[in-house]
């Protein structure tokens, strides 16, 4: 599979018997898998199989379904007018009309008494329901596998920025490599300078030499250099391989910023140090558009 991002939208409509409906798919980033469905009142049962069609599709992101349904005007609720209750408040009212206190009620006053009209909701039939919700169950994961290929074209978008970024740092620690070999002779150099400095004629060669080779040895860089090396391979498998990536190159990133971390710890140079904050820069500009990735 190729790499995948983790925004993306999609929409599916569909329509069956008396009702017409949309489905909206919308996904962002997230560390884990998150899907969230919304849907009218009275379709609840289709949550469970939403929340699973995602689940089979996706391994990181937050993913948000909703559901838009409408019945057809002929379906609507049938309306009536309860005779006895507004029997009952024309019975209430007679007296003060009559002594003349109150108007006689016109017949939108009347109406819009509570309980006087009535609606019933039409019954529908428990396998036209069925039929129904299996129709948008449907446009539920028509949307879903929509949504998969909307994630995958940024994935195809975001692999030739990711490849960038990582021939960039494999460029640098090449960089790096030449720069970590002059790293002996200027510690020798400096340490036989401030010896001479301090202590005269009485600096001795040997000494020198036992020094600044403690020296390089703690400055040598070579491991750092080698995992970096090792990283940057892991990183183009990854890139190039099979199933979701993001997870894995998140956690690969953080190795790479600890070597260059380390790297710019243990640098006696000038040019490594810049070589190595370049470094840390770059990485952390992969670190941001891993966060992109599935």
């Amino acid at each position: 599979m190729a790499l995948s991002g983790m925004t993306g939208f999609a929409r599916a409509e569909g329509g069956l018997q008396i009702w017409t409906w949309a489905v909206e798919a919308r996904s962002v980033n997230g560390r884990n898998l998150e899907v969230r469905f919304k849907g009218p009142p009275g379709f609840d049962s289709l949550e469970r199989g939403a929340r699973d069609a995602g689940q089979a599709l996706f391994q990181r992101g937050q993913v948000s379904l909703t559901l838009q349904a409408r019945r057809s005007e002929a379906a609507q609720a049938a309306v009536s007018i309860n005779l006895a209750q507004l029997e009952r408040y024309l019975a209430a009212t007679a007296p003060y009309v009559a002594a003349g206190t109150v108007a006689a009620p016109t017949a939108d006053g009347l109406l819009a008494l509570r309980g006087v009209i009535e609606t019933a909701e039409a019954e529908e039939d428990p396998e036209d329901r069925a039929r129904v919700e299996a129709a948008m169950m449907a446009s539920i994961t028509e949307a879903l596998e929509a949504l998969k290929l909307a994630r995958l074209e940024e994935g195809t978008a975001l692999a030739p920025v990711l490849a960038n970024l990582v021939d960039r740092i494999e460029g640098l620690v090449g960089e790096a490599e030449g720069q970590a070999a002059e790293q002996p002779g200027v510690l020798r150099d400096r340490f036989a300078r401030r010896l001479t400095e301090l202590a005269g004629e009485a600096a001795s060669e040997e000494r020198i030499v036992q020094e600044a080779a403690a020296m390089a040895v703690k400055a040598d860089v070579r491991e750092e250099l080698d995992r970096l090396g090792g990283h940057v391979g892991a990183a183009r498998q990854l890139l190039s391989g099979e199933g979701p990536a993001g997870r894995r190159l998140d956690f690969l990133t953080q190795e790479f910023m600890r070597e260059a971390n380390t790297l710019c710890s243990k640098s006696a140079t000038q040019a490594l140090t810049a070589t190595g904050l370049a470094l840390k820069a770059t990485i952390e500009q992969f670190r941001e558009q891993v966060q992109n990735v599935e």
